[in-house]
């Protein structure tokens, strides 16, 4: 008696890939996780940011400019995690433009950024080409930045951010700061701020550089 046809057995892990580059992406969210880690160890007492006894009005604009000048040397990461914070403040009070901010960073970061050269996005039937992808993404975040209220929060959030950072400076006495001490200016928060673009950079580069 014949014996019945062995039937082909398909593997489903050799079938489905993630849809994005894990190591590449796995590397990327450890470099800024890393970053931003070293960056506010680097941060200075938030008692003395709003030490009361150091506070008084300038005396012209020019002192005010030198005192924010000062001031931001020595508190620029204070400073810079206000503007984070106000703007967070401002996308947590809509909840509608953070999920689209969301959802355009996860359309770049899934779509394109971190995305194998080889898996064609394919919507509806229909393949898109890298460049079709692109064009897609560009369009949608002018979009989403220039014609909808999603820009016009941004830039709020970060004009008020900056009117307490630069009222803070203003009336802060620098006398009292360490000011020979400070580190470069390509330490600390901004040498997070290269180093989270470089990282993102190199991560991508490899994929990105498949595709030209």
């Amino acid at each position: 008696m014949a014996s019945p046809p062995t039937l082909p057995i398909s593997n489903p892990q050799s079938e489905s890939q993630p849809p994005i580059a894990t190591p590449a992406f796995r590397a990327f969210i450890h470099r800024l996780s890393s970053n931003i880690r070293r960056g506010f160890s680097r941060r200075r007492p938030w008692t003395e940011l709003l030490d009361r006894s150091s506070f008084a009005r300038p005396d012209s604009l020019t002192d005010a400019a030198s005192r924010i000048r000062k001031n931001f040397s020595y508190f620029r990461i204070n400073y810079i995690s206000l503007l984070v914070l106000s703007v967070a403040f401002s996308l947590l009070s809509h909840p509608f433009s953070l999920l689209v901010l969301l959802s355009l960073l996860a359309a770049w970061m899934f779509l394109y950024a971190f995305r194998p050269s080889d898996q064609p996005v394919v919507i509806a039937g229909r393949t898109f080409s890298d460049r079709e992808t692109m064009g897609i993404l560009v369009v949608a975040t002018i979009v989403v930045v220039f014609l909808t209220s999603v820009g016009s929060l941004l830039i709020s959030a970060l004009l008020v951010g900056l009117a307490v950072v630069c009222t803070h400076g203003a009336f802060r006495l620098p006398e009292d700061l360490f000011l020979d001490e400070q580190e470069p200016m390509n330490s600390g928060f901004l040498s997070f701020l290269g180093g989270a673009a470089s990282s993102a950079a190199a991560a991508a580069a490899p994929t990105v550089a498949a595709r030209v």
